[in-house]
């Protein structure tokens, strides 16, 4: 779910302008899953440019302390998710957590660093979402340990359906700043994108598995 329409815009603009995400359909990425892509999304970008990531950290922020006044930790994914979940928890005076992929092999072996006791409720940040495998994995050692969590909040979102299922299967609903069908919107708009280049990028939308075959 979208948080807010019109910043969603706004923001797809802005991804695009400092090259946060690269559309290249006739020349695809790779991705780490063997996936062949379209699109390619690197919301860490965003910290290099303050104006941006103060936009992302205040709609977070407003939107938690509307939603989710009572929430008791905000915990950010390893490690992209890290420094938003820490300018939010800044700014609503929580505490912060943060969840490796895995335990350390080393010291006193944590996962999750901060901390979310038993019983806490926390909100978790994700910078991106695509299958939801990672943040599934965070999801699952917060309520190992007794978490409650609220909801994940994403700058990004593909859309695609297999996230949609895994999150409803663990009853954690999902609220995004963006996501791809908004970007595409607006970089036809900017003429970053052409009639050709649509057909490509719905394509692939819609069998991201198996694209270009």
């Amino acid at each position: 779910m979208i948080i807010n329409d019109s910043f969603a815009r706004e923001l797809a603009a802005d991804l695009l302008d400092i090259d946060a995400v690269i559309l290249r359909p006739n020349n695809p990425f790779t991705w780490s899953s063997g996936w062949n892509s379209p699109i390619y999304c690197d919301n860490r970008l965003t910290l290099r440019h303050p104006e941006v990531r103060k936009k992302i950290a205040q709609q977070f922020t407003v939107f938690i302390s509307e939603k989710f006044p009572n929430v008791d930790v905000i915990t950010g994914t390893a490690t992209a998710g890290i420094p938003h979940a820490a300018w939010v928890s800044e700014a609503l005076d929580k505490p912060m957590a943060y969840v490796r992929a895995k335990a350390k092999a080393h010291g006193m072996g944590n996962q999750i660093e901060g901390g979310v006791d038993k019983g806490q409720s926390t909100i978790v940040l994700e910078d991106l979402i695509s299958t939801g495998g990672s943040a599934i994995s965070v999801l699952e050692a917060l309520q190992f340990v007794g978490a409650n969590v609220e909801a994940v909040l994403s700058i990004f979102t593909y859309g695609f359906a297999k996230a949609d299922e895994r999150f409803q299967k663990v009853n954690v609903p999902v609220y995004s700043l963006t996501d791809y069908k908004t970007l595409i919107n607006v970089a036809i708009e900017k003429g970053i994108v052409t009639g050709d280049d649509l057909d490509l990028l719905s394509s692939w939308r819609d069998n991201p598995d198996t694209w270009p075959k």
